[in-house]
């Protein structure tokens, strides 16, 4: 925090419902991607890059997992003195029953005790559940350039998609004059990322006044944005330009996962100026077998090959026997994948065995299957 005297608050107690049974015992900023990293480390690994060594993580549901994981603060070099990560379930307080998180407002009132220990000038609310490389501060290069009271990270969507997004319309000069949540006719395309640096005096102030009122949901887009617009408070749109993608989905976690495959994404997971760190898990190397076959697919650590792989993404531990093939799918940790086994379009969870002769998917399929469990041959 001391480089720009901002605190970081990751919200990352989201069910993650849409991902059905990858999150029916994790959070989703725990769940998996990109063949070794998991959610979580992409906000993580921005806030150290972005100079931010103050950073909470708010989590709820099932987060033992998520917990143990974000407390070793040393995986995104947030572990030196005066820096840190913070894991921040509800809790209970003095004088105070007991209360999960009511909201995304709500989960930083809350935390206002632990803000307030380090006395930071801004605070960044993040999303811990989204695929990105951003900056935080250039975003409060801006901030501060505008003497914004807050101000918002926007992404431009297809005009035709814009109705799926909370938009913020502005003026010619980015003052935002109008926040619409989903609205069935957009005026703009500026999609809200939920992604926000406030002044904290003024913030804490607003979040105090929000916890007293009844006829609230304590969040951010719904409840304390449109306060500040209500108030003329100075709020700016800052336009993220890059890469984004909310993997809230089955499908849109696949299709994360298949872009890494494009020599050109715009991710670059393989970017020396702006690592994404991870746990580093001690395993051996890759080994593909005298007939194993691997085309256009990333491959991680401890993999062992001996059938055909073809546009995949495979974590570590991942086996896969002669005569098997899997193409278009991403394989989750442990997976074993049996003796002529066929994998088509599917995304396969953690440590999942696929008997021999078993046959998952289709080519031609238009929806990913999600195998969360043991497939027997003829299931």
């Amino acid at each position: 925090m001391r480089a720009n005297n901002m605190a970081a608050m990751i919200l990352a107690g989201g069910r993650g419902s849409r991902l059905h049974e990858l999150t029916k015992k994790v959070a989703k900023p725990a769940v998996h991607f990109g063949g070794k990293y998991r959610i979580i480390d992409f906000p993580l690994s921005n806030c150290a890059n972005s100079g931010i060594s103050t950073v909470g993580v708010l989590t709820q549901y099932e987060s033992v997992e998520l917990n143990a994981y974000a407390g070793q603060g040393q995986r995104w070099g947030l572990d030196t003195r005066g820096s840190g990560v913070y894991v921040l379930p509800p809790r209970e307080k003095d004088g105070t029953k007991f209360d999960v998180y009511q909201g995304t407002a709500d989960a930083i009132t809350q935390n206002i005790d632990f803000i307030d220990k380090f006395n930071p000038e801004y605070v960044l609310v993040l999303s811990g559940d989204h695929i990105y490389k951003m900056n935080y501060a250039k975003m409060l290069k801006y901030h501060k350039e505008h003497d914004a009271d807050a101000t918002i990270a926007v992404l431009p969507v297809p005009m035709k998609e814009a109705s799926r997004f909370g938009i913020m319309n502005t003026d010619d000069e980015g003052h935002i004059v109008e926040f619409e949540e989903k609205p069935e006719h957009p005026k703009s395309n500026l999609a809200s990322m939920g992604i926000y640096i406030f002044n904290w005096k003024l913030l804490r102030k607003e979040l105090l006044d929000d916890a007293k009122k009844t006829d609230t949901s304590h969040d951010f887009g719904k409840d304390i944005i449109p306060s500040y617009l209500n108030q003329g408070k100075n709020l700016m749109a800052w336009k993220f330009e890059g890469y984004w993608k909310d993997v809230g989905t089955i499908d849109s976690l696949w299709e994360a996962n298949m872009d890494l495959l494009n020599k050109n994404n715009e991710l670059n997971l393989d970017d020396p100026d702006w690592k994404i760190y991870t746990e580093d898990i001690p395993s051996l190397p890759q080994y593909i077998g005298e007939k194993g076959e691997v085309t256009h697919s990333y491959i991680n650590q401890g993999a062992i090959i001996e059938g055909k792989v073809e546009d995949s993404v495979l974590f570590n531990g991942v086996t896969i026997a002669e005569d098997a093939v899997v193409s278009e799918s991403v394989l989750m940790p442990g997976v074993s994948v049996g003796k002529g086994a066929k994998i088509y379009r599917a995304l396969v969870s953690d440590d999942v065995k696929i008997d021999d002769g078993a046959v998952v998917g289709s080519p031609s399929s238009k929806e990913i299957t999600l195998v969360a469990k043991h497939v027997k041959k003829g299931d």
